[in-house]
């Protein structure tokens, strides 16, 4: 059995070249170069054909791309985790808290990537891990997985045109006065850090929107505000540093000035993906509850 990715589809029009056919999928350039000389193939009606074959009403059209590479330098570990929905295009998993997305240098092993890369061993699945919305260890939520490096390009192409929502609910210090806000303040590598970062004039842009939901104490009486995020760019550490730009970091984020006397992780967790199918276009939302922890913060 064939365990390639493919796409297959009818011509719609009399004398189209297929190059101009394929276009509605993405495939770019790099991609074509791919199929062409890496294993993959195009077939018109079973028959392999190159991009420059006319077409005609009808014509049965299949792309096959090159079977994927798998990283040889991602270790293969097998832990369940959670699963929000999945199907040949990509994975969706609700991520717990105190687990990295992909491994590092010091930590190679342990990581959602680890375990994903286990699952599809497991299932037959032939891919490598192609992350498309990453958390920091300490966020929990909804996290994308594409199966196919193709999927990974589309998907890509949408965040790039900021057609992926992501929003997140968080716990912050303070009491926040505004009902709503944006924060628009570039954002850019600290001088002294190469983790941290801060808003700088010569920062990217970037955009996160604040809608306050609730405000209340800890048993401490310590004032904190419980928030809905939503990002209009996707900066490393962006609501992290935008609460801590407007003085309300986040609960238990030493890093940008929050204690972690009332939370032991950033009280941040991503409740919420829409994006567009990047095959079928159909629009799909998926969603995550707070976990128990930071609603019983909030007294919930």
């Amino acid at each position: 059995m064939d365990k390639r990715f493919k796409l297959q589809f009818q011509a719609e029009k009399d004398g189209q070249l297929l190059r101009e056919a394929i276009s509605k999928f993405g495939i770019s350039k790099r991609g074509l170069t791919s199929i062409k000389y890496r294993g993959g193939a195009i077939f018109v009606n079973g028959e392999e054909r190159t991009v420059r074959h006319f077409l005609k009403i009808g014509d049965e059209i299949t792309i096959l791309f090159p079977p994927e590479e798998f990283s040889e330098g991602l270790i293969v570990e097998h832990k369940d985790f959670p699963i929000l929905y999945e199907d040949d295009a990509f994975l969706i998993v609700d991520k717990p808290p105190f687990l990295n997305t992909i491994p590092s240098r010091e930590h190679p092993t342990g990581s959602l990537a680890n375990y994903i890369s286990g699952y599809f061993e497991k299932r037959g699945i032939h891919s490598t891990v192609h992350i498309v919305t990453r958390l920091d260890r300490d966020t929990s939520g909804v996290v994308c997985i594409a199966k196919h490096s193709h999927i990974h390009h589309l998907m890509g192409l949408q965040q790039k045109r900021n057609e992926i929502n992501k929003q997140y609910e968080a716990i912050v210090h303070g009491h926040i006065r505004e009902a709503e806000q944006a924060i628009v303040a570039p954002i850019g590598r600290k001088d002294t850090s190469i983790i941290e970062r801060e808003v700088r004039s010569d920062g990217q842009y970037s955009h996160t929107d604040v809608v306050v939901l609730k405000k209340g104490y800890t048993q401490t009486m310590d004032p904190i505000t419980h928030v809905r995020l939503k990002l209009h760019t996707g900066r490393t550490h962006q609501i992290r540093v935008h609460m801590a730009h407007i003085g309300h970091p986040l609960v238990g984020d030493e890093l940008y000035g929050g204690s972690r006397e009332l939370f032991n992780r950033q009280a941040l967790h991503c409740v919420l993906l829409e994006l567009e199918h990047p095959l079928t276009g159909q629009q799909l939302q998926f969603t995550s509850k707070v976990p128990v922890p930071m609603r019983e913060l909030m007294n919930d």
